[in-house]
């Protein structure tokens, strides 16, 4: 598989000279940090979703063909095997990553919060504007909620204890789905409804982050939203006649301009963020480009006729239908998911992962002052 070492994740936002200090205090052998935390979605929910009660055990990703490439059998992941992040915290010397709900969480330097398909607003926003959301979806307070109660459990009332964790800790903070956007367009709402979701999405990551920085956060990572116009569950909902809609890649370029403005929103607000807390060191991940670019090289080597299809669905063009999702009995999976950057129309495959790794997490470790190993992924 091809290496992508020319796109630079991070977008330094603090002001502080140096990313991260290399004298911070860490037994970790990669990084200058001894903890991991990840709040998010699909993309990096490493198997909170299937324990979550009382609609976990019956959720897609319990029943096969998820985690047919890897381990062979479901693995909690939305994927035919291993998902993004398992391959950035390897990176970043965390190679047993477990999930926030799982009896392991409290004696592991990486615990992730992250939930499949998951939100960054609460059910309450949803409800109010007539959009349904999976019950099983986590928006990112709660999941914030879940890391206090975590720090409660590991380091019960010391807050001195849970500033010194977080102080040696990366922390990210990914939407990297836009499932709040995502939800509003697969249901019919328009762009113009959609556009109106930015500022409350944009205010509520903002708020989340402040919190994390109050309770002793020092580093933390950003990530932008995906463009999401790709993705085969959207080019499905919002189907088109008319050429000029789609990208050079296929994607929707009207999805996509939200997206973009989302992103730049997030951003901007990044850098007033860091201008009120200097000696935080505040993150920006440019996932969005970083997508792209391993779709354009997916195109590159032949494959534009399965990128953007799902490898595990059925019917249409992108072969996606909400009412006949991926593990649901009749629904085949492809034989070469290597070939597809989406396993089930919303998640991606395992070869989209390690390709998302190579491209956006390896040429950052220097920046992170983290020792580059050499990768057992290809």
């Amino acid at each position: 598989m091809a290496s992508f070492s020319h796109l630079l994740l991070l977008v330094l936002i603090s002001s502080t000279a140096t990313l991260v200090s290399s004298q911070r205090n860490s037994s970790n052998p990669v990084c200058p940090f001894q903890y991991l935390y990840h709040f998010g979605d699909g993309a990096t929910d490493v198997g909170n979703s299937v324990l979550i009660q009382p609609w976990g055990r019956s959720l897609p990703a319990t029943r096969p063909p998820y985690g047919r490439t890897y381990p062979g059998t479901p693995n909690g992941r939305w994927s035919d095997g291993l998902v993004d992040f398992d391959f950035a915290a390897f990176d970043f010397g965390f190679p047993d990553i477990v999930p926030s709900l799982s009896e392991k969480a409290n004696s592991s330097n990486g615990v992730i919060f992250s939930v499949a398909r998951s939100p960054v607003m609460d059910h309450g926003f949803f409800s109010r504007r007539g959009i349904t959301i999976p019950p099983y979806a986590v928006s990112l307070h709660t999941q914030l909620d879940w890391f206090r109660a975590h720090l409660q459990s590991v380091c019960g009332s010391s807050t001195d204890c849970i500033r010194n964790r977080l102080a040696n800790a990366l922390v990210l903070l990914g939407d990297l789905e836009a499932n709040d956007i995502g939800y509003a367009l697969a249901e019919g709402r328009t762009l113009e409804q959609a556009y109106s979701f930015i500022g409350p999405i944009t205010r509520e990551q903002i708020k989340i982050t402040r919190e994390l920085i109050t309770l002793g956060a020092r580093l933390i990572v950003i990530p932008a939203s995906a463009p999401i116009g790709c993705f085969p569950y959207i080019l499905t909902a919002m189907p088109s006649d008319d050429p000029t809609a789609y990208d050079r890649f296929g994607c929707l370029n009207n999805v996509n301009r939200l997206i973009t403005m989302k992103n730049n929103y997030l951003r901007q607000a990044i850098d007033t963020l860091g201008q009120e807390f200097p000696n935080v060191t505040l993150i920006y991940g440019a996932f969005d480009e970083g997508f792209l670019q391993v779709l354009d090289r997916m195109i590159v080597e032949g494959h534009r006729d399965t990128a953007l299809r799902a490898c595990c669905g059925i019917g249409g063009r992108y072969n996606y239908s909400s009412n006949r999702f991926c593990g649901t009995a009749g629904v085949p999976a492809c034989s070469n998911p290597e070939r597809h950057m989406f396993w089930d129309g919303i998640h991606f495959t395992q070869e989209i992962a390690v390709r998302i790794e190579q491209s956006l997490i390896q040429p950052t470790l220097q920046a992170l002052n983290c020792t580059a190993l050499p990768t057992p992924f290809s």
